[in-house]
């Protein structure tokens, strides 16, 4: 196994365990998470929810992108999920939204039911191998990149309470 995937299991128990912490825990961390702003997203090999191979770099470079690393079983990642769905329907012509689904305590199947009962309007994806949580050193699910549409990190974030739309007003430029 890969050094960075023995972390990625560590750094999930934990966020749970703030996640149940209390109302403190859910406050956002924005910006020094993962990525540093200003970097070139990275190439990753993922799947889409019918295992086809998607390799992230083809969706970043076109127009600004959100990625969120997100789980079924995640209640930070379902507290946001309201915040998106707003942003996604005030910005959903100009920018791409992709949830990144982790292969931790979970299962493609399992995904892509939830994402057919909830019928969110994002693409969802699936992260099999922890190919795009390397890449994008995800510290968490509820993690969230936006890149620009030139292809750079304008915003990293973590937690229920982030704010989605000034994050994507930076990658839009208004």
């Amino acid at each position: 196994m890969v050094a960075g995937a023995l972390r990625w299991p560590l750094a999930l128990g934990a966020a749970t365990a703030l996640s149940l912490a209390g109302p403190a825990s859910l406050r956002a961390q924005e910006g020094d998470v993962g990525l540093p702003t200003g970097s070139a997203a990275p190439a990753a090999a993922v799947q889409d929810l019918d295992g086809r191979p998607v390799d992230l770099a083809h969706l970043v470079g076109k127009k600004p992108v959100l990625l969120e690393f997100w789980a079924t079983w995640c209640p930070l990642c379902a507290a946001l999920m309201p915040r998106i769905q707003a942003a996604h329907a005030k910005f959903g012509n100009r920018v791409d939204f992709v949830q990144i689904a982790v292969a931790v305590n979970e299962t493609r199947a399992s995904v892509q039911r939830h994402a057919e009962q909830h019928h969110y309007p994002f693409r969802f994806l699936w992260d099999a191998t922890g190919a795009a949580v390397r890449a994008y050193q995800a510290p968490t699910t509820s993690y969230v990149v936006v890149v620009n549409a030139a292809g750079r990190v304008v915003y990293t974030g973590t937690g229920s309470d982030q704010d989605i739309e000034a994050a994507l007003r930076r990658a839009i430029g208004g």
